[in-house]
């Protein structure tokens, strides 16, 4: 019988390894090993898309989501680790929470990326891969700027800004704010709807933690529904002189149709300017239609494609090139900064031109 048993076993054995079977131990390693914050939204399905079809032949890879939770994050590093990989590329859910998973990649010898937002308060990770982010910053700014009313006082600014878990919210709203400020300094445009802000107005480099007294009371999280919420609140309680002619920091193209949607419902708003950045179809959609002014196309094609070339210079033993650095508070990490562009009506072509998420059949000119 236990001859039969430990046949039939051996038997079952040989079939899971025929069939590719990954098991615990004596598995077939993957190489690769990337965590995206959720599958939630189209951004990182179509990361998702580009790696695996970027390392296809190259490397063995495995791709896990973390939904929005950096305790799942953890487990899915905590996953690939078992797995036996050699580089963590990682888009971290928080930046300072995701420091724990890459410091226990790091002890494993497992070479460590960031991929779009950087993980901060930690020294174990070895390279970034972003945007220029303060530029994407500085690009919402001076369009704001530029179509402002020339020697006109008191115009309308609305601030919004992305999560304050997110490194990056911080860089884009100092890009924004060192071009902004002269403005709000010498009277072109007055805040209404942030008084921490309105509280510094006379000073144009913030400290991390000025940066942050306006960033939470201005946070939109990256939700879509807490931007519709925070606008309508800030509509609400704003008077009728403060509205008219609006210009609208937006942080990225979610929140700016949220934000867009409430200021178009304001019979006191005449008009309004509103950044965005992303470049998805649905902002693109609504720039031809006259509903958000502007969104900075960050092509995740290309920023997708330098990650996966630092991943396998890595795995070639090779030294990956960087264009920067940023500091996240315990060292300064090298980074290849990948270029924007300013989408607006007059240029919205170009993510025609490049099919860009399928633009070229989803948008309705």
């Amino acid at each position: 019988m236990k001859k039969i048993a430990k046949g039939i076993l051996g038997a079952a054995l040989l079939a899971m390894a025929a069939s590719g079977f990954v098991g615990c131990s004596g598995s077939k390693n993957v190489e690769v090993g990337i965590v995206l914050p959720t599958k939630d939204e189209p951004r990182w399905i179509q990361d998702e898309t580009s790696f695996k079809k970027l390392l296809e032949g190259k490397a063995s890879v495995e791709l896990l989501f973390s939904q929005g939770d950096s305790n799942k994050e953890k487990q899915n590093v905590e996953a690939l680790l078992n797995k036996g990989i050699k580089v963590l590329v990682i888009c971290p859910q928080d930046g300072a929470a995701a420091a724990a998973a890459v410091e226990a990649a790091k002890k494993d010898g497992v070479s460590v990326i960031c991929y779009d937002r950087l993980i901060t308060d930690t020294s174990a990770v070895d390279y970034y891969v972003t945007f220029d982010s303060f530029q994407v910053g500085v690009a919402q700014g001076y369009y704001l700027i530029e179509r402002a009313e020339k020697g006109v006082k008191g115009q309308s600014l609305y601030l919004y800004a992305g999560a304050a878990s997110d490194n990056n919210a911080f860089i884009f709203f100092e890009g924004a704010w060192s071009v902004l400020q002269p403005k709000i300094a010498d009277g072109t445009f007055v805040i209404r709807n942030s008084d921490k802000a309105t509280a510094l107005a006379g000073k144009n480099k913030l400290t991390r933690a000025e940066l942050a007294e306006i960033i939470n009371q201005i946070t939109t999280d990256w939700n879509f529904d807490t931007a519709k919420k925070k606008a309508a609140d800030n509509l609400t309680v704003a008077k009728n002189d403060e509205k008219g002619k609006c210009f609208v920091l937006a942080p990225n193209d979610g929140t700016a149709r949220a934000i867009s949607d409430e200021f178009a419902k304001d019979t006191a708003v005449t008009s309004y300017v509103i950044t965005g950045q992303d470049a998805e179809l649905a902002s693109a959609q609504y720039i031809i239609d006259g509903k958000q002014s502007m969104t900075v196309w960050k092509n995740t094609a290309i920023l997708a494609e330098d990650a996966i070339a630092m991943a396998l210079d890595v795995l070639k033993g090779n030294t990956p090139v960087t264009t920067s650095t940023y500091d996240n508070n315990v060292k300064k990490v090298p980074a290849k900064q990948t270029t924007v562009t300013v989408i607006n009506k007059s240029n919205i072509n170009l993510l025609v031109e490049a099919d860009y998420n399928g633009a070229k059949s989803a948008l309705k000119f």
